[in-house]
Parts: structure tokens; C-alpha cells; sequence
């Protein structure tokens, strides 16, 4: 189950909310070097969440997504509470019918959910119209960047074009941090198991070959990772 978080909407040093005096090229870049700041897809995520109430003309909050056909939105980042429960389906259950259309298209959104598709659960919030922007998509599974506003026809063509060019920068940054999560990941598996193998060599004394053998057997034999079995042998080594 992916983490939930929930981070304040407050504005970015160096990047006051979009307006039309502010070039949409340096907000963008702005946006850019702070998705590019974080190190993990979860904090991409949260970053991402809070840059969209600056950066999406007519938003008030923010909140990333993922669900799989027929299922339960799962809340990855959002702004505040009022997200939360407008994305998990806390007020009644009901689905957000729109978000389907993003499994065709990168854009869905509710102009009035009073009287639009939004149903009675984004407007018993407080949340009138919604941006729903299509972040990552596979076969069976889609992640959503959506914008909330309080007031009813808030998100324009303009507001569209922006929120496009932004998640164009999210995709980007999160698939950096993703690759960079999994390279440290890897090197602390081949640290890991370099000591456990170690290990094995002075308390078996065979030579490294055999102690890596002696790792891949174990963890067939309970049929575990390879990297918990290493764990294991060194936490128990480490222990007085």
C-alpha cells in the first residue's frame, strides 16, 4: 500500500502563485529545479502536489493519485484533508466518473460539481470544479495529478495548456527520482551482501564462491530475498 501524505499548500521561494504577469517559461523552470531537488518519488510527489496550487491558475488544492480500474482512488500526496477525502471517496462512496476518461485521454475535468459529472461528494467539500491531468498509465493502472478549486468553472483552456506543460516536468522528475531510488537501492544490496558474505567466509571457511552459493541456497530454500537472507546473517553478526 503506498504511503499517504499530507503537505501545507504554501507557496515556493522563488515562485509566487502563476499570474499573467509572470512568464509561464519561468515559473515552469522554477517548478522544475524543485521537482528535480528531491531525491525519492515520494517526495517528488509531495512536491509536485504543493507546486500545482502555484503553478494551475484558479487552484486551491491539490492531490496525487492512483487507482486501477474499479477500484479505490489511493491517495500518494495531497495538500491538505479536504483532497484526501475527496479522492479516497469518504463522503458516500461515490467514484470519480471522470477520472475513467483518463484511460483515453491526459485530461478530464468538472466544471461545476453541482451540476456537472462531479456528483454530490466534491461539492458536500466545498470543491466545485476539478483538472484532472493523467501523470503515468500502464494497462491496469493510472496515477493523476488533480486540481481542486472552490469556485465552479475555475480551470480554462489556458489553466489546461499550463496544467499539461507541469505534469510534462512531474513525469520527468519522478521517473528520475525513481531510477536514482533504485541505483541506491541496488548499491545497498551489494553492500549488504558483500557482508553477509563475508560473514559465511570466516565462519564456514570457504572461500567467496561458496558462501555466495551458501546465500542463494538459503534464500531458495525459504524462499525469501536474497537481500533479507544477507540482512539476517549480518544483523545476527552485529548482535553482542
Amino acid at each position: 500500500m503506498p504511503k499517504r501524505f499530507v503537505v501545507a499548500a504554501s507557496e515556493f521561494p522563488g515562485l509566487p502563485r502563476f499570474t499573467a504577469g509572470f512568464e509561464l517559461a519561468e515559473a515552469l523552470t522554477a517548478a522544475s529545479q524543485h521537482l528535480h531537488e528531491t531525491l525519492t518519488p515520494d517526495g517528488t510527489l509531495r512536491t509536485a502536489a504543493r507546486l500545482a496550487v502555484d503553478i494551475l491558475p484558479g487552484a486551491d488544492h491539490a492531490g496525487i493519485s492512483e487507482f486501477e480500474r474499479g477500484s479505490t482512488p489511493r491517495t500518494l500526496a495531497c495538500t491538505d484533508d479536504v483532497v484526501r477525502a475527496a479522492e479516497a471517496g469518504h463522503t458516500g462512496g461515490e467514484e470519480h466518473a471522470h477520472w475513467d476518461r483518463l484511460w483515453d485521454s491526459p485530461v478530464a475535468s468538472i466544471a461545476d460539481s453541482e451540476a456537472d459529472d462531479g456528483g454530490d461528494a466534491l461539492a458536500a467539500l466545498g470543491l466545485r470544479s476539478a483538472l484532472s491531468l493523467r501523470l503515468r498509465a500502464d494497462r491496469r493502472r493510472l496515477t493523476v495529478l488533480t486540481a481542486y478549486a472552490r469556485k465552479p468553472g475555475a480551470f480554462d483552456e489556458d489553466a489546461t495548456r499550463i496544467g499539461r506543460l507541469f505534469t510534462a516536468h512531474v513525469s520527468i522528475a519522478l521517473d528520475t527520482a525513481t531510477v536514482h531510488e533504485q541505483l541506491t537501492e541496488a548499491m545497498h544490496t551489494r553492500d549488504l551482501i558483500g557482508q553477509a558474505t563475508g560473514i559465511l567466509m570466516e565462519r564456514q571457511g570457504v572461500d567467496a564462491a561458496a558462501a555466495f552459493d551458501s546465500l542463494v541456497r538459503a534464500s531458495q530454500r525459504e524462499n525469501v530475498k536474497l537481500r533479507a537472507i544477507a540482512r539476517r546473517i549480518v544483523d545476527t553478526h552485529n548482535t553482542p
